[in-house]
C-alpha cells in the first residue's frame, strides 16, 4: 500500500470514527446519559420523514451529506474496482449504523437512513469521478490533503461543540 493510500485510509478511519460518534452516541459523551429507544422502520419515508404532515427535509439532506465523503473516500481506495465494488461497502456501512442503533437501544433504525446514506455514498463516488475526469492522476492527491484539512477543521469544530456544552 502507498504512504498516500495509507493517510487516506487512516483519514478514512478518522472519518467512520467521528460518524459513529454522531450516528451511534448522538454527539455525547460515553459519560452522558441519554434515553435509550429501540425501533425500527422497515417502510420507506413513512413515519420518520413525515412531521406535521411535510418531510422533514433537513434529516434527508444531513444523511446524504453525512456519506458523501464515505463515497469519496471509497472511490480513492477502491479507484480501479467496479461502481459496485465501491457501493456495497456504502450500504454495509449504514446498515452497521442502523443495526447498531437497535442493538445499543439509541435511536431508530430506519430503512429511510440507508437508503438516503447510499445515496449520500453514491453522490460521493460520483464526485470522485467527476473530479478524476478533471485532475485525472492528480485527483487522489489532492482529495487526500482536502480531507487531510477538513478532518482537521471537523475534529476542531467538535471540540468546540463539545467544549461549550461542558
Amino acid at each position: 500500500m502507498k504512504k498516500q493510500q495509507k493517510i487516506t485510509l487512516s483519514l478514512f478511519i478518522i472519518y467512520l470514527i467521528i460518524l459513529t460518534w454522531i450516528i451511534l452516541f448522538k454527539m455525547h459523551l460515553p459519560t452522558d446519559i441519554f434515553p435509550h429507544t429501540r425501533s425500527i422502520n422497515l417502510i420507506p419515508f413513512s413515519e420518520s420523514m413525515i412531521v406535521n404532515g411535510r418531510i422533514a427535509w433537513n434529516e434527508i439532506i444531513y444523511n446524504i451529506a453525512a456519506f458523501i465523503p464515505v463515497g469519496i473516500y471509497l472511490g480513492m481506495l477502491k479507484e480501479n474496482q467496479p461502481v459496485m465494488k465501491k457501493l456495497l461497502p456504502v450500504i454495509g456501512i449504514t446498515a452497521s449504523y442502523e443495526i447498531g442503533q437497535y442493538i445499543l437501544a439509541v435511536g431508530a433504525s430506519d430503512i429511510t437512513d440507508i437508503i438516503n446514506n447510499t445515496i449520500g455514498g453514491a453522490v460521493g463516488l460520483l464526485i470522485f469521478f467527476l473530479l478524476s475526469k478533471l485532475w485525472k492522476d492528480k485527483t487522489c492527491k489532492i482529495l487526500t490533503a482536502a480531507a487531510a484539512v477538513c478532518t482537521v477543521l471537523l475534529a476542531v469544530f467538535l471540540s468546540v461543540l463539545i467544549m461549550a456544552n461542558y
